[in-house]
């Protein structure tokens, strides 16, 4: 069983940065895409970035593409999440997700999930 846990968010103020981490558990996630969404009030769960098993496939969302890394790190099981120039749309809970294999934009795609984390972004 794979355990999914988010850290790293909080309140910045637009124009700044923030680093989110996925941290898991449970066991070994080699084989795992993983990917980041990203839910505001009142609306659905948004594509973020994925990134494959092995960390040389990654896709983003054209709202963050230019502004947004995602890398992991298969020794330590983590995935994150670097966000640059954000802005006050970007605000939402970041929601860290994994599945078996190849990785997927969309969220019904993926069947394990973290409790995210808040990211706020003030104007």
């Amino acid at each position: 069983q794979v355990q999914l846990v988010e850290s790293g968010g909080g309140l910045v103020q637009a124009g700044g940065a923030l680093r989110l981490s996925c941290a898991a558990s449970g066991r070994s996630f080699v084989g795992y895409a993983m990917g980041w969404f990203r839910q505001a009030p009142g609306k659905g769960r948004e594509f973020v970035a994925a990134i494959g098993w092995s960390g040389t496939s990654t896709n983003y969302a054209d709202s963050v593409k230019g502004r947004f890394t995602i890398s992991r790190d298969n020794n330590k099981n983590t995935v994150d999440l670097q966000m640059n120039s954000l802005k006050p749309e970007d605000t939402a809970v970041y929601l860290c997700a994994a599945r078996w294999g190849q990785e997927y934009t969309r969220a019904s795609m993926y069947n394990y999930w973290g409790q995210g984390t808040q990211v706020t972004v003030s104007s």
